[in-house]
């Protein structure tokens, strides 16, 4: 995140449609799509989808997978095949360039549609994350919230210290 970026924050209540699209709020959406309407969609944690710009993803995948690649070459990961393994299969399938049309309009595509659990016509809390909007099943957002909320104070005065 640039300095010059701002905090992607609020909180959202929305309804998705018979065909699974989504109107993210445009206070969201602008700050994330910043001119482009690429983002990418992803698979944060079961009831919870990410949505990132796509540069910025890309651009953070990118390195990671980079390191990766330099310990694979180092023979670093000769006793860890299996989890190589499994950091493959969630890779292939974590995320997925999505567009936002012009009025913020996302359509959430299959697998990510099972995984957010969420049938159409059904509400979901679009979230601001910071860096990047998240659409949450409202009980799995509830759930989170509740388990979070106590450690906001000392979050906030560790993250501005």
């Amino acid at each position: 995140m640039s300095a010059a970026q701002e905090l992607i924050v609020g909180e959202f209540k929305r309804v998705l449609d018979e065909r699974f699209r989504l109107s993210i709020p445009s206070e969201l959406a602008d700050r994330l799509a910043a001119g482009s309407p690429r983002c990418m969609l992803t698979k944060e944690r079961v009831g919870c989808l990410g949505l990132w710009n796509a540069e910025i993803w890309q651009a953070k995948l990118r390195a990671d997978v980079e390191l990766v690649k330099g310990k694979l070459a180092a023979g670093k990961f000769d006793e860890r095949v299996g989890r190589l393994q499994l950091l493959g299969r969630l890779l292939s399938t974590r995320d997925t360039e999505v567009s936002l049309t012009g009025r913020g309009r996302l359509l959430i595509p299959e697998g990510f549609r099972e995984f957010l659990g969420v049938e159409p016509s059904g509400e979901v809390m679009v979230v601001g994350a910071g860096v990047s909007v998240e659409i949450w099943n409202p009980p799995a957002w509830i759930k989170y919230v509740e388990e979070r909320m106590p450690k906001f104070r000392s979050l906030l005065g560790h993250l501005s210290s």
